[in-house]
């Protein structure tokens, strides 16, 4: 399942492309006064304080981005204006998915948190990388499609649901309180 995930939804291996990825993301658009060179090195500057790139890798990260429809640039007047392309903003999703965590808090609060999900045959690699995505945030699974957590996690399963475009037909978080005998899972969750 592992191996289907990182196939799938491989992320970008340079640091330099995860920041710029990152940061459009983050703010939509960079904008930089193409009349001013001296401005656009302090405007990346700004954006990742503690890390300087050499101008080249900066320069091909950038022409690669474009050579493979990562991000559109727009001249308007002596403002070049750069932004994600739908197939970029998938492409910097998976650098939001790979950093997604269940925290756990101090105290359990006593419920469950049950996913179920139904995810079609044509969408396998789909359903396989979702399960791997699972397992990595800590839920065990139940059934095949049914799978658990002790740990508030609705924002995480959201954010989850967007990233594989799932409707919420297909996606359902149920709080539980009683699943009859659960000494088993929490000596899993290592929980009282």
């Amino acid at each position: 399942m592992d191996s289907i995930y990182k196939y799938y939804f491989r992320k970008p291996k340079s640091e330099i492309a995860k920041d710029f990825l990152s940061a459009l993301l983050v703010g939509g658009v960079i904008v930089f006064a193409a009349s001013s060179p001296i401005f656009a090195q302090k405007v990346w500057k700004n954006l990742w304080k503690k890390k300087t790139y050499p101008r080249k890798r900066v320069y091909d990260t950038f022409y690669q981005f474009r050579k493979y429809g990562l991000v559109h640039t727009e001249r308007r007047g002596k403002q070049l204006f750069i932004s994600l392309t739908d197939k970029g903003k998938q492409k910097a999703g998976m650098l939001q998915i790979d950093a997604l965590r269940i925290d756990k808090p101090k105290k359990w609060d006593g419920k469950w948190r049950v996913l179920i999900f139904d995810i079609g045959e044509k969408r396998k690699a789909y359903r396989e990388a979702f399960r791997g995505k699972l397992m990595e945030l800590g839920f065990i699974q139940l059934q095949k499609s049914v799978w658990m957590c002790p740990y508030p996690c609705s924002g995480e399963v959201e954010i989850l649901r967007r990233f594989f475009g799932m409707p919420e037909k297909e996606l359902r978080l149920l709080l539980v309180e009683d699943i009859g005998n659960d000494q088993e899972f929490r000596r899993m969750f290592a929980i009282t």
